[in-house]
């Protein structure tokens, strides 16, 4: 190892996986590439669960974290601050996920050593961490100790402009976007492979290699416009009377998108498979991606799709205009527009060609500006920094 020592601290981990969640597990894989000695810290949600595990080659230490509403975070909190100030001569830096809970106490406990500690904003908008700190209890006292953090981390312009209008110090915010892993060039042998596995793994997909398979990833929540990509693919089948979509996630509306795609009939045209660990097969196999959001910061779950090279559909919002020029290397419709949306879905499985060519520019983009290795190496260099700037002060 390099000699830097990590702890990456995320309240939610695998197998409970969300974009934020993948973020961190991909990152602190490249990191480890990269020589660096890391670790991540997260609850311990189920009292089954062992406290310590590892996954993917990286040592997970899992917090006690009731269930009870209040004392769940409360317990978790004081179980974070008591295991930061006992570990803290043994790290180098401690990066944490979300500006929330653990964020305050791992500020509130390291502000006064010569650890430094650096916050990661995720999400933006209504669901982001600005937001979350203006509306939730004690919000904005957790706000008031984030700003004391050593350095805030922007994957996005658009929540740095948040984090500035919220009078974080603009000499503390770091834009580093999200990176992902660059897969093999696509080809018909990976695509068919991929439908073979997944086939394997669950045969009621029956994903023969002329079925069209569009796939969304991400959370199951409202305002992912999960509702508006069900109702258009009714009008889809009646193009394309055998293609399938996937929505791969866990969430909050998960039981009333079960409910619409049974009232409609589409059970053997729209799966819920749950969560994936690795979506590579899923990309792989798949013909195009959905993303239906209403809001989305930086999507992860974008930048992978146009990293394996797949002609994505999109909401027109700001997040997604950063990544995608539609008819360039995407395609843009607007939010909660049934009819936009399957159009374009139709022309997208009508027109293989261009479609390839689409996804040929994504795969281009996301390779030369938002590779997995070049977003570690941006973290690692910034750990690097603050700990010789805090040592030197110290």
């Amino acid at each position: 190892m390099s000699g830097m020592r990590v702890a990456l601290v995320t309240r939610r981990f695998w197998p409970m996986v969300g974009g934020a969640e993948m973020v961190m597990a991909k990152l602190a894989q490249e990191l480890r590439r990269q020589s660096v000695d890391v670790r991540i810290v997260t609850a311990r949600w189920h009292r089954n669960w062992p406290e310590r595990i590892v996954h993917r080659e990286i040592p997970i230490f899992r917090l006690p974290n009731p269930q009870l509403r209040g004392w769940g975070t409360l317990r978790y909190m004081m179980s974070l601050g008591k295991y930061l100030q006992q570990h803290q001569a043994e790290l180098d830096a401690v990066y944490v996920s979300m500006l929330k809970h653990s964020a305050y106490m791992a500020v509130e406990r390291l502000k006064k050593t010569s650890t430094p500690i650096i916050l990661r904003a995720e999400g933006g908008g209504e669901t982001g961490d600005c937001r979350w700190q203006d509306e939730a209890n004690f919000g904005l006292r957790i706000r008031g100790v984030c700003h004391q953090a050593d350095a805030v981390v922007a994957p996005s312009p658009a929540i740095m402009e948040e984090l500035l209008a919220a009078g974080y110090d603009p000499d503390r915010l770091h834009f580093i976007p999200n990176g992902v892993a660059i897969p093999p060039d696509r080809t018909k042998q990976r695509r068919f492979d991929a439908r073979m596995a997944l086939q394997s793994a669950q045969p009621s997909f029956s994903l023969n290699n002329d079925m069209p398979l569009a796939v969304y990833t991400g959370r199951l929540h409202p305002k992912k416009g999960l509702i508006t990509a069900i109702e258009a693919w009714r009008f889809v089948l009646q193009r394309f009377p055998d293609a399938k979509l996937m929505l791969v996630g866990e969430g909050p509306q998960e039981a009333e998108l079960r409910e619409r795609i049974n009232s409609l009939g589409l059970q053997d045209r729209i799966f819920l498979p749950g969560v994936f660990d690795d979506v590579s097969d899923l990309l792989d196999a798949a013909d195009l991606f959905l993303l239906p959001s209403h809001e989305e910061g930086m999507s992860l779950s974008l930048l992978e799709a146009m990293a394996a090279g797949l002609p994505a559909i999109v909401t027109d919002i700001r997040g997604n205009r950063q990544l995608v020029e539609s008819g360039r290397n995407g395609l843009l419709f607007p939010v909660d527009n049934v009819q936009a949306l399957q159009e374009e879905i139709v022309n997208v499985l009508h027109q293989p060609a261009a479609a390839a060519q689409l996804g040929a520019a994504a795969r281009a983009e996301v390779t030369e500006k938002y590779s997995l290795a070049a977003a570690a190496t941006r973290h690692r260099e910034l750990f690097a920094k603050l700990r010789e700037a805090k040592r030197h002060v110290s």
